[in-house]
C-alpha cells in the first residue's frame, strides 16, 4: 500500500497558508483610515470638491476620498473637533466656531475657492413675481413673519390671495447664513415654518412640483433645474437684476453675491496626500467649477489663494464675522505678505 504522508502534509501546508493569510487580511484592512481624505461640509460647494476629487482619483488612483455634506455648520463642527482634513463651507467660519477649532488645537487655513450667487426661485406656473425687492423678501422671510405673512397677497398687492409655501436650506446651512444676513439683516434670523433641506435637490423638487412654492438656494442648482423652475430678478434699489455667472461676477447681483470656501486642517497637510490633494484643487479648481455651474475666481485673486496655501497662513480673512465690507481680493491682499 502507497503512503498518503506526503498528501496530508501538502495539505496540511496549504490549509495553514490559508489560515495565516485570512488572518492577516483580519488584522490588516485593506485600507488604513490614516490614508482617508476626509472632507464635509456645504452642499453647495459639494458638486465642486467632487469633480476635484473625481479628477484626482484618475491622477493617483490610490487616493481615498470621501465627501459628505452636512451644511456649513455641521461641517465645521466635526472639522473643529479634528475628525475631517477638509471643510467645505458657503460662507466664512464664524467666531464662535473659530473659538472651538482653538479649544481643540485645530489651525486651520482659509482658501476661497470660487463665487455663487443665490437664486430665489418659483414654480414655472408662476406668473406674478417676475421680480421681488429685498424689502419684499424680507416681509415674507423675517422672524416675524412666521404664521402671519401666509399669503402672497399680503407679500404685494395684487398677487394672488394664496397660500405661499416657502423651501429653503436647513439652519446648518451657509446657504441659510447667508441669506438671512442679506435678506433679514440678521444671520439665522428667520421664520421657521418652512420647509428645509441641506439637500438642495429636495429643495428643487419642492418648488418644481408647487405652483405656489417660493425656494432659495445656490445659483447652481437652478442652472442645473431651469426646466423645472422660474428665476426671480432681484431688485436691491438699484434695479432689478437677474442672477447669472456674469451679475455674479461682476457684482452687479447684490446683495446675494457670495464667495465659496475650502478650510484645510493644518496638521493634515504634513500629510503628503492631503497637501497634493489641496495643490491639485488650487490649480483645477477654477475650470471645474465652472464646469458645474460656479463662477471662477479672477486669475490674480486665485494667485493670492495659492500664495496664502504656499505659506502656510492660517485664521480668516473674516475674523469671524459674516462680511467685512470689503472684497476678497483687498481682504486677501491685506493678510498675504
Amino acid at each position: 500500500m502507497k503512503s498518503n504522508c506526503p498528501s496530508s502534509i501538502l495539505k496540511m501546508t496549504i490549509i495553514m497558508m490559508a489560515f495565516i493569510v485570512g488572518l492577516h487580511l483580519m488584522v490588516s484592512p485593506p485600507v488604513n483610515a490614516a490614508d482617508i481624505i476626509s472632507i464635509d461640509g456645504s452642499s453647495t460647494v459639494y458638486p465642486i470638491t467632487e469633480a476635484v476629487a473625481e479628477d484626482f482619483r484618475m491622477v493617483d488612483s490610490s487616493a481615498r476620498i470621501t465627501v459628505g455634506v452636512s451644511g456649513s455648520g455641521g461641517g465645521f463642527k466635526k472639522f473643529c473637533r479634528g475628525e475631517t482634513d477638509i471643510s467645505d463651507a458657503s460662507r466664512p467660519i464664524k467666531a464662535k466656531e473659530i473659538s472651538l477649532c482653538e479649544k481643540n488645537g485645530v489651525e486651520f487655513i482659509e482658501l476661497p475657492v470660487a463665487y455663487d450667487g443665490l437664486a430665489v426661485v418659483v414654480n414655472p406656473k408662476n406668473t406674478w413675481a417676475k421680480t421681488m425687492t429685498v424689502k419684499e423678501l424680507k416681509i415674507l422671510w423675517e422672524p416675524e413673519a412666521q404664521r402671519k405673512v401666509t399669503k402672497w397677497s399680503q407679500v404685494r398687492p395684487g398677487w394672488p390671495n394664496k397660500d405661499v409655501r416657502l423651501f429653503g436650506p436647513g439652519v446648518d446651512s451657509g446657504t441659510f447664513d447667508y441669506f438671512t444676513e442679506a435678506i433679514v439683516g440678521k444671520s439665522q434670523a428667520s421664520r421657521g415654518d418652512f420647509t428645509s433641506s441641506e439637500d438642495d435637490n429636495v429643495l428643487v423638487q419642492g418648488v418644481a412640483s408647487d405652483q405656489y412654492g417660493l425656494g432659495f438656494f445656490g445659483l447652481a442648482y437652478y442652472e442645473e433645474n431651469r426646466d423645472k423652475l422660474k428665476v426671480v430678478g432681484i431688485d436691491n434699489g438699484s434695479g432689478v437684476v437677474t442672477p447669472s455667472p456674469i451679475s455674479v461676477e461682476n457684482g452687479t447681483y447684490e446683495p446675494l453675491s457670495r464667495p465659496l470656501f475650502i478650510y484645510v486642517r493644518k496638521a493634515s497637510i504634513k500629510r503628503p496626500q492631503v497637501n497634493t490633494f489641496v495643490e491639485f484643487y488650487l490649480k483645477e479648481g477654477p475650470s471645474l467649477a465652472r464646469e458645474v455651474g460656479y463662477i471662477s475666481l479672477p486669475q490674480d485673486i486665485m494667485a493670492l489663494v495659492r500664495q496664502k496655501y504656499k505659506k502656510g497662513i492660517t485664521g480668516s480673512i473674516y475674523k469671524g464675522q459674516p462680511g467685512a465690507g470689503k472684497t476678497v481680493k483687498a481682504l486677501l491682499e491685506s493678510s498675504v505678505p
